[in-house]
């Protein structure tokens, strides 16, 4: 299935490897050096010009592509678990 993310971003659910709280997990060295990488790499797309709530990694065919969304990780979590109930 498919899983919306915001402005005109869709992704598959199988490709997520992990749904993030921004505010949460920013607070750790790893997290913040892990998403300077990923932006180095030009692996990040910014989904929304709104304040960013949290981000999205997966993986396709070997490349990782981290979403960073104004949609909370709650929802987006309970999207996923709606969409797998229809599979």
């Amino acid at each position: 299935m498919y899983l919306h993310l915001g402005e005109e971003t869709v992704i598959r659910d199988k490709n997520i490897i992990g749904i993030f709280d921004l505010e949460i997990t920013s607070q750790s060295k790893i997290t913040r050096n892990f998403l300077a990488s990923e932006e180095k790499k030009k692996n990040v797309i910014n989904v929304s010009e709104e304040l960013p709530r949290s981000f999205v990694v997966c993986s396709e065919k070997g490349k990782n592509t981290t979403y960073i969304t104004q949609i909370s990780s709650q929802t987006i979590t309970r999207r996923s678990k709606n969409s797998a109930n229809y599979e």
